[in-house]
Order: C-alpha cells, then sequence, then structure tokens
C-alpha cells in the first residue's frame, strides 16, 4: 500500500470526508505552524466536522497565527478548538471577530459558572466601557455581549469535552439559564446608568433622576425554560417585569412604574437590538398579564389581581416555572409566592385538563405539514410531549402534595417517581429521553447558534450531530437512535398519566407504583371522569386477578382511559365497556381483537363514550365489537340482501311468532350496524336514510309475510311508505309513516276488510319491541286518526274522487309501496300519481298549502320550544325545505317527471335543474336540511331517545356535536352553524314560499 493511500486511510478513520483537501490543509497547517501532522491528525478526528473545523482554523491562523499556534501546540487545547469549531461554525464566526478570545481553550473546562459569579465577569466588563454618554448605551451593550459570548464558549468547551453528553446535559441547560440570568442583570445595570441623570445635569427623553431610578425596584421573573433553568444554546428567554417603589417619598409608584418600564425597555435593546455586535437572544415578555396588549411593567398587586379575575388556564401552567431570575431578588421572591398558591389551585378549574390539552393540540396543528417529521421540540415523540405531560401530572397532583412542585422538567419527573406518581422504570427512561432529545437541541444550536428544532435532512449535517453528540458515528446511527427515542416518548402521556391508576385499585404491584385511591380519583376528575369513584370500580374489576383476560386488560386499560377520556362521556363510556367485556368474558376473538387492533379499540371507546344508544345495543349485541376491526362491516346492507335473509329464515321457520323473534334480532343488528356507521364516519346522512328505510322496509314486509303465510287469505294487501319512510329519509329512532290498502281477490268485500284489519292488527303487535322500540304511524291516512286504518282501492280512489284534500295530494308526495302484493302496489302508485301531480294546481290550492304550512307553525310546535332551534318543525329547518320542495312538486310534477320522486333531495336537485328554485338558494335549503337531519340522529344517538329540539346546555351539545364531528369544546360552534344556516334557509323559504322578501335591519352610522 502506498504512503499516499496509507495517509488517506488515517484520514478517513479521522472522520474527513474530503480527504485530498484535508491532507493538503493539514499539510499546510503543520507547515505554518511548525507543528507535527500526526499531532494536528490526532485532535482533528476529535471534531464532530472535522473538514469544517480544518477550514475554520486555518482561516483564524491567516488572521492570527501566533494564537492559533499557542492553543495547537498543546494537545489539549488543539483538541478543544477542534471540537468547537468541529460542533459550531458561529463560534467560528465569533472567534474571527474577536481573536483574542481563543485564550478561552487554553483554559482548563470548568463547570459553568453560578449567577453571582457570572454577574461579577459581566459587570467587570461594563465597568471597563468609557465612552461618552451619548455613545454609552451602544457600547455596553457590545461589552455584555462579547463577554457572554467568552463565558458561553466555555460552557460550550466543557459540554464538547464531556466523555457523556448525555450525563453533561443538565449541568449546561442550568449554566446557561444562569448566564441568561446574570446578562440580565448586567444589562439593567447598564440600562440604569443610562437612565439615571445626576443632579444638575440636564433633563431628557428617557431620563431620570439619579435618586428616583435607584428607589425603583425591578424584578424579573424567568419563565418557560430559563424560569426552570434548562435553557438551551441560543433560546428566547421567557420574562414578566415587575416593579414598585422601593421609597413612595422619593418616587411615587405610578413614577416608579414609568420609570421600570424605561428599564426594563432598554434592557431588552442591550441584549436583542441589532448593532455593531450582534445581539444575543430574544428577551420576550409576551407571556405577561394580557400578553403583548398588557402594560409591559405592573406591580406586584396588579399581577395578583389579574390571576385570580381574568387569568386562563394556560397562564398557570406557564407560570409553574416562574422564579426570579434577576433584578431585585427580594421582590422577585415575593412574586413567585403570591402566584405559587393560584398555580396549584387552577386544576380545579372547571375544563382546565381539557383547555390544557387543547393548547397543546393547537401547538401541534400549527406545525407546517413538511416539519413534522424532523421537529425535535414540537412534534410527536419530541421535547413538548415530556414537558406536557409532567407538567399536567404537576398541577392535577400537586395542589395537594408540595413535593412534587418542581419548575424543572427532570426535578418533577424525579420527584412524581419518588413520591409515587409514575413508576420508576418509566420515569428513567424517560429522564434519559429527555435528556439524549435536550443534547440534539443544544448541538443543532450549536452549529451556528441560531435558534432551530428542526433536525437536519442531509447526510452530512446528521453525521456531524451524531459526532459532536457523541450519541452515534455515522448518519444511520443517530437516526435510529432519535426514531428509537421518539417513539418511546409517544407513548409517554399513556404510560405515565394513565397506567399509575390501575395501582389504585392493586391491580398493578410493581414497585415505586402507587396511587391512593385519592389521588386516583383526582387524576380521572381532572380528565373529565364525573364520577371517578365509580370508574375505578370498573377499572378494578375489568384489571382483577391473574387470568389471562385480567392480564391483556391490565396492559390495554391505561390508553383505553385515555381514550375514553378524549369522548364526551368517559363515565357512561367506562361502564358500558365494563358491561360489554364481562358478555364476551374470554373469547378468544374478542381479547385479540382488543390486543391487537388499536383501531378496534379506539373506536370502541370512541361509540362507548360517544353514544349511549349505541352502548345500550352493544351490550345486548356485543359480538358486533367485531366490525369494528373492518369498516366495510359497518357499510349499510343492500336492501336485496336483507330480502335474501328474510327469505331463509321464512324457510326456516313456519310459525309467525317465531320467525318474528328472529326479524326483531336482524332489526336491531342492523340498526345497531347503521349506528356505528353514523358514529365512526362510514356513511353520509344520506346513506344513512337509504339504510335505514330498508332496513325497515324489509322488516315490514318480512312480517307481513310471516302473518300471511303461503296459503292464499282471499285479498291482496299492500304497506306503503309515507314521510320520510317513503322518501328513504328515516332518522335514528325515527317513526315509519304508513298507510295500508287492501284489495278483495275472492274474498266478499266484509270478509275482505276484516283479513285486512287482522293483518294490520298483528302487525302492529308483532312490531312492538322493549329493547329497540318501533312504531308505525298511520295518521297520514285519509281522514287522519278519524278514518279507517285499512281501505280498499276503491275506497281510496272515491276517497280521493271526492273529498281528498290538498294536504293529503302534499302527503302522497312521499308515498312509496314498502311491502305487499305489487300488483296492489302498482295500481295504488298510479291512483296516487293521479293526485299528487294533478295537470293543473289551483291559485286556491297553493294558498291552502301556505295558510297550512303558517298554521303548522303556530299550532304544532310544542308550547315553549323556541322555533329557532326545533330541528324538525323550527324555521329553516327540515319543515321549511320539504314544504318548499313539495310546493314545487305539487306545481310542476306533472309536466316534469324528473320531480315525480318522493324523496326530498332528488325533488331539490330536479327544481333547480328546471329553474324553479335557484342553485345557490336550493344549496342553503340543501345544506339546512342535512344538518337537521344528521342534528337529529345525532341527538338519539346521544341521549338514547328521541327529541327534535336542539339542546341548550352545554354538555348535550357537546355530545352532539362531537358525534357530528366536531373536535372537542365545540358546543357553541355547533349551536353556532345550526342558528346560521337555519337563518339563511328561512330567508330562501320565505321568499320563495310565500313570496316575502327577508326584512332588512336598519343601520346605524
Amino acid at each position: 500500500m502506498s504512503r499516499q493511500a496509507q495517509t488517506l486511510g488515517r484520514l478517513a478513520r479521522a472522520g474527513f470526508d474530503d480527504l485530498d483537501r484535508a491532507a493538503a490543509g493539514l499539510e499546510a497547517l503543520a507547515s505554518a505552524t511548525g507543528l507535527d501532522v500526526e499531532a494536528l491528525l490526532e485532535a482533528f478526528s476529535h471534531a464532530g466536522d472535522p473538514d469544517e473545523a480544518l477550514s475554520a482554523t486555518r482561516r483564524l491562523q491567516e488572521r492570527v497565527p501566533d494564537d492559533v499556534a499557542a492553543v495547537l501546540a498543546h494537545d489539549a487545547s488543539a483538541e478543544r478548538l477542534a471540537r468547537l469549531l468541529g460542533a459550531s461554525r458561529g463560534f467560528a464566526d465569533v472567534l474571527a471577530r474577536h481573536p483574542h478570545e481563543l485564550a478561552v481553550l487554553q483554559q482548563v473546562p470548568m463547570a459553568p459558572l453560578g449567577t453571582d459569579e457570572a454577574r461579577v465577569v459581566l459587570l467587570q466588563a461594563l465597568d471597563e466601557v468609557d465612552v461618552p454618554a451619548a455613545r454609552y448605551l451602544e457600547a455596553a451593550a457590545a461589552a455584555i455581549r462579547v463577554r457572554y459570548r467568552r463565558l458561553l464558549a466555555a460552557i460550550a468547551v466543557y459540554d464538547l469535552t464531556r466523555a457523556d453528553a448525555i450525563e453533561a446535559v443538565d449541568t449546561v441547560a442550568s449554566g446557561l439559564a444562569d448566564l441568561a440570568g446574570a446578562t440580565l442583570d448586567a444589562a439593567l445595570v447598564a440600562a440604569r446608568r443610562a437612565t439615571a441623570r445626576a443632579e444638575g445635569e440636564a433633563a431628557g427623553p428617557g431620563r431620570y433622576p439619579a435618586a428616583e431610578v435607584e428607589s425603583t425596584r425591578l424584578a424579573v421573573i424567568g419563565m418557560g425554560k430559563a424560569g426552570a433553568r434548562e435553557l438551551n444554546y441560543v433560546s428566547d428567554v421567557d420574562v414578566i417585569f415587575v416593579a414598585e417603589s422601593a421609597d413612595e417619598d422619593a418616587v411615587a409608584t405610578p413614577r416608579a412604574l414609568d420609570i421600570a418600564t424605561r428599564l426594563a425597555m432598554v434592557a431588552m435593546r442591550v441584549i436583542s437590538e441589532p448593532g455593531i455586535e450582534p445581539p444575543l437572544w430574544e428577551v420576550d415578555p409576551n407571556l405577561r398579564p394580557e400578553g403583548k396588549d398588557g402594560a409591559l411593567v405592573r406591580t406586584l398587586d396588579s399581577h395578583l389581581q389579574y390571576y385570580d379575575r381574568w387569568a386562563k388556564s394556560w397562564e398557570f401552567q406557564a407560570l409553574l416555572k416562574a422564579r426570579p431570575l434577576a433584578g431585585d431578588r427580594e421582590l422577585g421572591e415575593r412574586y413567585a409566592a403570591g402566584v405559587a398558591p393560584k398555580v396549584w389551585a387552577s386544576s380545579s378549574r372547571e375544563g382546565f385538563v381539557e383547555s390544557v390539552q387543547r393548547m397543546r393540540e393547537r401547538v401541534t396543528q400549527h406545525i407546517p405539514a413538511d416539519e413534522v417529521d424532523v421537529q425535535l421540540k414540537l412534534g410527536p415523540g419530541g421535547l413538548r410531549d415530556i414537558e406536557f405531560t409532567v407538567q399536567l401530572l404537576q398541577l392535577v397532583h400537586g395542589a395537594t402534595d408540595a413535593a412534587i412542585r418542581q419548575p424543572g422538567t427532570l426535578p418533577a419527573l424525579a420527584a412524581l417517581a419518588e413520591h409515587g406518581y409514575v413508576g420508576r422504570e418509566e420515569a428513567a427512561e424517560f429522564a434519559r429521553d429527555y435528556r439524549i432529545l435536550r443534547v440534539l437541541e443544544h448541538r443543532l444550536q450549536l452549529a451556528r447558534l441560531r435558534r432551530t428544532h428542526l433536525m437536519p435532512r442531509g447526510a452530512a449535517e446528521l453525521r456531524a450531530l451524531a459526532r459532536s453528540s457523541g450519541l452515534g458515528r455515522s448518519a444511520d446511527d443517530l437516526t435510529a437512535r432519535w426514531q428509537a427515542t421518539r417513539q418511546r416518548v409517544r407513548g409517554l402521556h399513556e404510560r405515565l398519566f394513565y397506567r399509575p391508576l390501575l395501582s389504585a385499585v392493586a391491580a398493578l404491584p410493581a414497585e415505586g407504583l402507587g396511587l391512593t385511591s385519592e389521588q386516583a380519583e383526582a387524576r380521572l376528575r381532572a380528565i373529565g371522569f364525573r364520577d371517578p369513584r365509580g370508574a375505578l370500580a370498573h377499572i378494578g374489576a375489568l384489571t382483577a386477578g391473574v387470568s389471562r383476560r385480567a392480564t391483556i386488560q391490565r396492559h390495554l386499560m391505561p390508553v383505553l382511559i385515555s381514550w375514553f377520556a378524549d369522548g364526551a362521556d368517559p363515565d357512561y363510556g367506562l361502564l358500558a365497556f365494563r358491561r360489554v367485556s364481562d358478555t364476551l368474558g374470554t373469547t378468544h376473538w374478542y381479547l385479540r381483537l382488543l390486543r391487537d387492533s388499536s383501531d378496534a379499540a379506539l373506536r370502541l371507546t370512541r361509540v362507548l363514550s360517544g353514544s349511549r344508544f349505541a352502548g345500550e345495543l352493544l351490550e345486548r349485541i356485543p359480538e358486533a365489537v367485531a366490525w369494528l376491526e373492518d369498516l366495510d362491516e359497518l357499510r349499510p346492507r343492500s336492501l336485496a340482501a336483507l330480502d335474501d335473509e328474510k327469505r331463509a329464515v321464512l324457510g326456516r321457520h313456519g310459525d309467525a311468532d317465531a320467525a318474528v323473534k328472529v326479524f326483531r334480532a336482524i332489526r336491531r343488528r342492523e340498526v345497531l350496524r347503521l349506528a356505528l356507521s353514523a358514529i365512526l364516519d362510514v356513511c353520509t346522512v344520506e346513506e344513512l336514510g337509504h339504510g335505514l328505510s330498508d332496513v325497515t322496509q324489509s322488516h315490514i314486509a318480512a312480517i307481513v309475510e310471516a302473518i300471511r303465510g303461503e296459503e292464499p287469505d282471499g285479498v291482496e294487501f299492500a304497506v306503503i311508505g309515507m314521510g320520510r319512510f317513503g322518501g328513504r329519509e328515516l332518522g335514528i329512532g325515527s317513526d315509519a309513516d304508513i298507510v295500508y290498502v287492501f284489495r278483495p281477490a275472492g274474498a266478499e268485500p266484509e270478509a275482505a276488510q276484516a283479513r285486512a284489519l287482522r293483518i294490520v292488527a298483528d302487525l302492529v303487535r308483532l312490531t312492538e319491541d322493549a329493547r329497540l322500540p318501533f312504531e308505525l304511524d298511520a295518521d297520514l291516512r285519509p281522514e287522519g286518526r278519524n278514518g279507517v286504518v285499512a281501505r280498499s282501492l276503491d275506497a281510496y280512489r272515491a276517497y280521493y274522487a271526492r273529498w281528498s284534500l290538498t294536504w293529503e295530494a302534499q302527503a302522497l308526495l312521499r308515498a312509496r309501496g314498502v311491502a305487499g302484493d305489487e300488483a296492489l302496489i302498482r295500481d295504488f302508485m298510479e291512483l296516487a300519481d293521479s293526485v299528487r301531480y294533478p295537470a293543473e294546481i289551483s291559485e286556491r290550492d297553493v294558498r291552502e298549502v301556505k295558510r297550512i304550512k303558517a298554521r303548522v307553525e303556530n299550532e304544532r310546535l310544542p308550547q315553549g320550544a323556541d322555533p329557532t332551534r326545533h330541528l324538525k318543525l323550527g324555521r329553516g329547518s327540515l319543515s321549511d325545505v320539504e314544504w318548499f320542495v313539495q310546493l314545487v312538486q305539487l306545481q310542476h310534477g306533472a309536466e316534469e317527471p324528473s320531480l315525480r320522486t318522493p324523496s326530498t333531495l332528488d325533488a331539490l336537485a330536479a327544481a333547480v335543474e328546471h329553474r324553479h328554485i335557484p342553485a345557490r338558494d336550493a344549496e342553503t335549503l340543501r345544506a339546512a336540511w342535512m344538518f337537521a337531519s344528521r342534528a337529529r340522529s345525532a341527538l338519539t344517538l346521544w341521549l338514547d331517545r328521541t327529541t327534535d329540539v336542539l339542546p341548550v346546555e352545554r354538555s348535550q351539545l357537546e355530545g352532539v356535536a362531537r358525534i357530528m364531528g366536531y373536535p372537542p369544546g365545540s358546543a357553541s360552534s355547533l349551536e353556532s352553524d345550526y342558528l346560521a344556516l337555519t337563518r339563511r334557509a328561512r330567508t330562501v323559504f320565505e321568499r320563495g314560499f310565500y313570496g316575502v322578501e327577508p326584512r332588512r335591519e336598519p343601520t346605524t352610522g
């Protein structure tokens, strides 16, 4: 092997990428400094990016050859230089501006200075400033920034030379926070010197008498990572300013606030304003009361009053990390003591946990799509997941346990484990994961001394990050470790927050994991359970014992609890889950589904915690849980498939009562299928209407066939669907509007009448179902409730020819044969067409339709019901849309076949096609009809009873909103959406149906 090949091999092993350039660079550097190439190669082999370290060193050597030679002359300092420049182009730029700071590399790395020590060093730099007053602030800022960067370089060298960066990260983070506090102190001193004017000195803008400035007390409260002493290399420093007068005789409080505001603004400029020496970091005061709109500086009393009266839940979470950071220490301590009780009482506020969780969700939602997978801080499995969970646990349990009231994430996690709120193993694992993520964050920001939380995408950058962090030797090594860490952290909330609940019912005897019942109840109450004691009893019953079922339930229960808590009614959800689990027992497929199909388990919790209707049916048909594994199982079954099953049942059971028992079970099963489909958004509201109507049609037809048997009975008999049933628009819990028709077929008219009435009586009796009520409503027959329940076709023909009223013709618009003899259905529909699609409708009849509609609005609306909230008869709701469309059908159905349909939406589309209704108006009507239909079904699913009034009570509205696909906390959004939609629909209705233009409200200028 040639000498050149050996050299290139050593360079590759040292980590260089561009081998030829590295070889030439090392030779040139060795020649310029008189040092040995091998010694230099050894030094640069410790760099995260040896190529970059060598290039930066050569640039520095060309500028200050003696200083660089002095550093490279010693192995230890040469290694420090290589490590620093190989990890940070930002520090290469700093040293290029201030090469005398290379001296820091010749010092033995020491742990970061504390706040007091760092303050002394920074104030020494400030005392060395000797310039005219007009230039003082600029010079002071430059001095502080340069000295700050010297101290920051010392921290970086200490960090980069540790054998294990993970072990050192706590020390580094606290050192960075202490340095930030000291820098703020130095900036305040500079601000006081720039703001105070001596006695006799001319007044000027922003200048105050020195005695007044001296008597103004100003404390800087550290928030966020600065407050928690876990700061990054380049991070915004979140602060709150508190001020008061030290001597009211010297300076009154209002004047002191003016002076303190000036001091705060100047101090922030010293640190953050662009200048000859680049700014350090942003001082962010936006966590103060009222945020950007609030006063920059307040008194302590003003702060406390705000937190008592107006603060939002997230503000108390932010205050969790508050501590005196700079300025007047005694005032800062009083502030911390004043807000602490409010912080620890905040979790008792209504909706506290939900509001905190929503804030976390909003943060995640605002991450750009192309950054989600590389976001180290905010993305899934990132730093914020750990911090959020730890803070939430602190706020829930810290109300009664002062031992866990720690501002820092890692001290808090340790305290939670020590006092039994989380498992020791989980706490240790996640503490290490948190440190790994913090090391990566530090190295990312160190690279260019810029604020970033995005992992690099390129292999070269990832390799340099791996080497400088010590978390791998290659890009692949680092990526694998980072992804494994993210995966563990993703399950953090479930493992730390929910799993310990099991210890409260003695289901998990793991060491160090022992929540008391009271603590577990507090945690359950915080996440939304209204009866935490009952919930604990259910958890205990599900997880107790050593059976296979109990073991699987123990493993699953933490995440199941979290999913139930996401629902609108977690208490009922958990109760129903227990009942279903008790019924299915050790059924192998059920345990496998829960264990292996997270999608099915999630869907089950969503259904049970969101719908009492579905929950009650699932308890009676628990085997339907299996459908949740495959959403195709929830698709509505076709009428043909239902009829095939009907015929098979009739073939097996000759007795009507026996067959009807099976038909009832089939109907319950299919209604449950459709309820699950609606809850899980598998079908649209139109598909739901079609599916429910088909199930109802098949059910009626099956029972009619079972009643009549196969032998001729001397009569033709049919059931005609009316209303929403006729239009195939049924909702969950809807009645079935029908009329009955018969025709003698061999029997005498009286015998045929008696037979038809007997069929009707048997049909009503056999369709009764206490478990899933089923009502056949025949009130739309001729003469309504006063008319005979079943008429012959001839009687219908005579009645319609002589007595028929306009409303009866209107009712027939939705008539559709659903069961019985086909020939009779065909003849009845022919008769119906002659009535409902008249060749011409008189103006008198049109006025009659409008009169009846107005009467319905005035008389049929339940007493006391709000007409804006009634889903069926209210303004702009179902009734308005249907009557408008039906009037168009009465007027134009004879000449336009596409209008001859029992479906409201199909008829509305046809009316647009023939230009009877403008497309824009039709879209408004369609949207209102769809929304009201969905809301009616959602109400039944939520309450397990039928009602037509949109609730006023918030929790009921929330349940309906969740079924309709709204996110948590959307009760008001549902309400406003419905009212807006129906208001627009009512305007269209009044203009098109009554011919009334909407009233315009007067405007005021």
